[in-house]
């Protein structure tokens, strides 16, 4: 398992969250890991502890520091907003090329390492004018993991999701779907998109599962993205 692209139907849907557990999961059965979070907008080095960068560096057990934010999160931006327009914001831009290069290094950097690269956002944020991260998921063309939610409309959000990544002949590996605090019931979400994806590859995640369940959920991740 050297790689795999962690992504979402939208933005908060819990990409950070999961990377996170699976992180620790994989520490814990003393396997190597890495993660990766590119591009991140809506970065502030003022609140930086609080970020999505800085919520992996503490699962991976890296000290919190300016060098290593930057060395897993090398494109920032402090706007909320998606990556072209942020970028454009402070006179800049995302070269996708440049990100590509990036996690190509890094996977290769450390062979036996599994190493997990969230993206922003959901799956068709823009990166730059005319692409997305989907053409950066194609560009790696490594096992996608995608997050999903159980609130109403999650399921079509998901579905479009699923359907796109079909369309473009990409290796969609699972699908976990992290329970939304209000929605529509986690078992029946997940039963539904089984019925329209592979039913052994969505994964639930209820928000009140303890250490035990939650550690089970990653492992079955894990084995799925294989």
């Amino acid at each position: 398992m050297p790689a795999f692209f962690v992504t979402g139907t939208g933005t908060e849907i819990g990409k950070t969250f999961v990377c996170a557990g699976l992180i620790r999961h994989l520490r814990a059965a003393l396997r190597p890991v890495r993660a990766l979070k590119p591009v991140i907008s809506g970065f502030d080095a003022v609140t930086a502890p609080a970020s999505d960068s800085a919520l992996l560096l503490d699962a991976l057990g890296i000290p919190l520091c300016d060098d290593a934010i930057a060395a897993i999160s090398p494109w920032r931006y402090a706007a909320p907003l998606s990556p072209n327009m942020a970028a454009r914001a402070e006179g800049r831009s995302v070269d996708l090329d440049e990100v590509v290069a990036f996690c190509r290094q890094e996977i290769s950097a450390e062979p036996d390492a599994t190493v997990l690269i969230e993206g922003v956002g959901g799956l068709m944020v823009p990166l730059d004018e005319r692409r997305t991260v989907l053409d950066w998921i194609a560009r790696l063309n490594v096992p996608i993991l995608l997050i999903a939610g159980s609130y109403l409309g999650a399921i079509s959000h998901t579905l479009t999701c699923v359907e796109v990544l079909r369309g473009r002949g990409l290796p969609l590996a699972a699908i976990l779907v992290n329970e939304s605090a209000d929605g529509v019931a986690l078992q029946r979400t997940v039963e539904t998109l089984g019925a329209f994806a592979d039913p052994s590859a969505v994964v639930a995640l209820p928000r009140a599962a303890g250490d035990a369940e939650r550690d089970a959920v990653y492992g079955r991740v894990l084995s799925l993205v294989r």
